[in-house]
């Protein structure tokens, strides 16, 4: 139960429930002790009048009446214990369920993005759904019986000791053996519970990659051999369950079997005391039912035994991300105001899993309300040199400053709220236009959604859908085209109102009239931002005031569009080339 330690802290949060739930269920156990003694007494009353005629028969239906009177009020009050014991404790574990999953999705927002490269996102939510699930079951249930039994156990023991200490102690004989074996099979519990939501876990991610790649499996027509895979997935998994299954289906037959054990031998120890004139029939009565009502309790020990494996299985793999470092420290919490100079000086990037540079000694400088253009080819760096003004990754060598100070020393909440960022892959929520746009500056008007959406050249077309802005969009903007995706996004990131407004390849879907409408709104609407634009088409960067090129992670060539087109290199042949293709 090592990992379980973890949820320690959210017990002493709700430790004035938890200590008020222990309180209502010894109460509920003593009510529920009262009718066993009531039974055994009444049954010696019983005996007397019946052997030995020594109590009257008005004074015996006296007795039995009462008797039975209190054994309803007993059960009564016994019951409404129980249920607000269950309505304690069970919501005990819903607050820490609830807190649990809000504390693992925090933590995956925290993370920097080389997390989310060596992690699936199937994995990501298999692990706060039923990871977070099976803990559940250990804060509630499985803590409720616990409580329940050892509270239990202490009572009718304690009381049996009382009544006859040698058959008390045959009847308990069982417990050790019981308690072997559990021993044994939770060992194999864990182990195999760990292996069974790992199986989940890429079921899970296998599942969401084939509907987020639907489009692609019916295009390739893959759809039999996808069903394949899914199939094999399944039956990983379902081996697996089985497997632990078999191994959890020991417990109850094992528990009935020690109970049966037991009551054979109260009824033969007890048998013997009752005929040798050592106990009452009312006693040994009394003892069968107590051996019967601890059936239940001893039966959940494995149970309980089995969910506290699996959660603490469940725990060990939410631990892993919960206490995962992140590399990216805020070092500054103060409030301020970004200008939107940037510099970079010396500035080298290497991934460390893939040890490839993506960037080696880059130098340049962009003044705020300046736009800077960037070229080049595939994996010449563009993409990486961005994510390092986003401050997604830390650079390996050399200084990034950001208006003059350095972008390690800035508050990174500030850093990029003032940032407005388009990837090259534009991601859309399955909600309305409106709220897409939004999304950018929850607390917008109306009139600057619309107002953004005429710069980014996409307010016409909006007002063609049949709901217009309040249009709902499919799953990733699936029933949009890839230009209004890319303008959609862009419209987003302007409504931030940010100070500098980065767009990593973010035109390339648009015809060239509509890019150029774009491109003209950027330089004359929103003129006082930095631009960062990250193109494969000159024409796109050409009206930047400066323009570098990168090759393989190294700056090549760096000036505006006319410096670049007079001097042989990679811009002047790239420029060449797109002029002859129009």
């Amino acid at each position: 139960m090592r990992e379980l330690k973890y949820l320690n802290k959210f017990f002493f949060k709700y430790r004035y429930r938890i200590i008020v739930g222990i309180i209502i269920t010894i109460i509920a156990r003593i009510f529920a002790l009262v009718a066993p003694n009531l039974i055994g007494n009444s049954i010696t009353l019983i005996e007397q009048y019946s052997l030995k005629k020594t109590i009257e028969l008005d004074f015996l239906k006296a007795e039995l009446l009462q008797n039975i009177i209190f054994i309803v009020l007993s059960a009564l009050i016994s019951g409404l214990f129980t249920f607000l014991m269950r309505q304690t404790l069970i919501n005990v574990s819903r607050f820490i369920e609830f807190d649990l999953k809000n504390e693992v999705f925090s933590k995956y927002q925290e993370l920097n993005l080389r997390f989310y490269k060596n992690n699936r996102i199937g994995d990501l939510m298999n692990r706060i759904s039923e990871d977070v699930s099976k803990v559940r079951m250990y804060v509630g249930p499985a803590l409720m019986y616990t409580i329940n039994t050892l509270s239990l156990f202490v009572i009718i023991i304690t009381y049996m000791l009382s009544i006859d200490v040698k058959l008390t102690l045959y009847t308990i004989i069982p417990l050790p053996i019981l308690s072997f074996f559990i021993y044994k099979l939770s060992r194999q519990i864990n182990i195999k519970s760990k292996s069974v939501q790992e199986s989940l876990s890429k079921l899970t991610t296998f599942s969401q990659e084939s509907f987020s790649g639907i489009s692609i499996i019916k295009s390739n027509t893959i759809e039999d051999k996808v069903n394949q895979f899914m199939n094999d997935f399944s039956n990983q998994t379902k081996e697996k369950s089985i497997d632990l299954a078999k191994f959890q289906s020991w417990f109850f037959p094992m528990m009935i079997l020690l109970i049966g054990m037991s009551n054979l031998l109260v009824i033969f120890i007890g048998g013997n005391q009752y005929i040798n004139n050592e106990i009452d029939l009312g006693v040994l009565a009394e003892f069968i039912i107590y051996v019967n009502m601890l059936t239940w309790p001893v039966a959940t020990v494995g149970w309980v035994t089995s969910i506290v494996q699996q959660a603490d299985a469940s725990q060990r793999r939410i631990n892993e991300f919960l206490l995962e470092k992140n590399e990216i420290i805020n070092n500054n919490n103060k409030d301020y105001d970004v200008l939107g100079n940037i510099k970079f000086k010396n500035v080298s990037l290497m991934y460390p899993e893939t040890k490839i540079k993506a960037l080696n000694n880059i130098n340049f400088e962009v003044k705020a309300g300046d736009s800077i253009g960037i070229i080049g080819s595939v994996g010449s760096g563009k993409s990486s040199l961005l994510e390092l003004i986003l401050r997604n990754y830390d650079a390996t060598k050399g200084d990034i400053y950001i208006d003059e100070k350095n972008i390690k020393n800035h508050n990174i909440n500030i850093l990029r709220n003032k940032i407005g960022y388009v990837p090259q892959s534009t991601f859309l929520f399955s909600d309305t236009i409106y709220n897409n746009i939004r999304f950018g500056n929850i607390n917008c008007s109306e009139e600057e959604i619309k107002y953004f959406s005429k710069i980014a050249c996409i307010d016409k077309e909006i007002n063609f859908f049949p709901d217009k802005y309040l249009s709902i969009l499919g799953e990733r903007g699936i029933n949009l085209s890839g230009g209004q995706k890319q303008r959609l996004a862009i419209a987003r990131a302007l409504i931030k109102k940010p100070k500098v407004l980065i767009l990593d390849d973010s035109l390339s879907a648009l015809d060239t009239e509509t890019e150029r409408k774009v491109i003209k709104n950027l330089k004359t609407e929103i003129k006082e931002i930095t631009k960062i634009i990250v193109s494969h088409r000159i024409s796109t960067i050409e009206k930047c005031n400066i323009i570098i090129v990168l090759d393989d992670g190294k700056l090549i060539q760096a000036g505006s569009h006319d410096k670049l087109i007079n001097e042989s290199g990679y811009y002047k042949d790239t420029f060449e080339k797109q002029k002859r293709k129009k």
